[in-house]
């Protein structure tokens, strides 16, 4: 299988490991604390995200061979042909509907060769969010309380207002995507793992987010908001 050039070497996980390592967790009070804590100021109007090693483990075009499907009722968890599973990292559903619930609109940037099979993965990875329950079929859950319901459940793809899925330079899926959702670069925050993806910041003006080996969690959407703000300030007071 060709390595894909201009990225640092990375092996995809094995299969036992992406198997325990990748499901949704359950909603903790770390994470949730951590995302309310956030609430009481601005948030940018788009959240941009890469796919590979940003949102998921791997990369779609070298280390999974499609089709991916899912298997029975597995919850945040699709496997290629091989039996090799691919998920999204830990704290990812929860930032993600943590966004829908504040009306921020999401968007997905990916450089890959392989835009159909990053597809079926967002296709086939369902989400659980277990903020919100909906009744059981037959339940009367006259004392509101979880027995009796079932959480919500939502496909990954469903989570993204826009999907720029292609090989080529991310300048251009900005361009599109400030074309098409009318948000001002600067009001656009970028979590991408290759700092190369970096000029949209120097170019266009989008708030770049640099992901590390352990992808996107919540305290670098915490650490992304808040230098985010301090920009925003700075530009105002630049204004007055």
């Amino acid at each position: 299988m060709v390595r894909k050039l201009g990225k640092r070497a990375k092996e995809a996980p094995t299969t036992s490991t992406s198997a325990t390592s990748y499901l949704h967790p359950p909603f903790t009070p770390g994470i949730v604390s951590t995302l309310e804590s956030l609430n009481s100021g601005p948030l940018p109007s788009l959240f941009v995200f890469d796919l590979d090693y940003t949102l998921w483990p791997l990369w779609v075009d070298t280390h999974v061979d499609s089709p991916l499907r899912r298997r029975g009722e597995d919850i945040n968890k699709v496997y290629d042909r091989n039996g090799q599973p691919l998920s999204f990292f830990p704290h990812v559903p929860s930032i993600l509907f943590w966004l829908r619930r504040r009306g921020v609109e999401v968007a997905a940037a990916s450089r890959t060769s392989a835009p159909a099979v990053a597809r079926q993965a967002l296709n086939g990875l369902f989400l659980v969010d277990d903020e919100q329950y909906v009744p059981h079929p037959g339940s009367n859950d006259e004392e509101g309380e979880a027995s009796g319901k079932e959480a919500k459940v939502v496909k990954a793809i469903d989570f993204f207002d826009y999907q720029e899925i292609y090989p080529g330079s991310k300048i251009t899926h900005f361009r599109k995507l400030h074309e098409d959702s009318g948000v001002a670069y600067e009001d656009m925050v970028f979590f991408d793992d290759e700092y190369r993806n970096a000029e949209v910041g120097s170019k266009l003006g989008v708030h770049f987010v640099e992901v590390g080996h352990q992808g996107t969690d919540v305290a670098l959407v915490e650490k992304a908001v808040r230098e985010w703000r301090a920009k925003k300030a700075a530009r105002a007071k630049a204004e007055l």
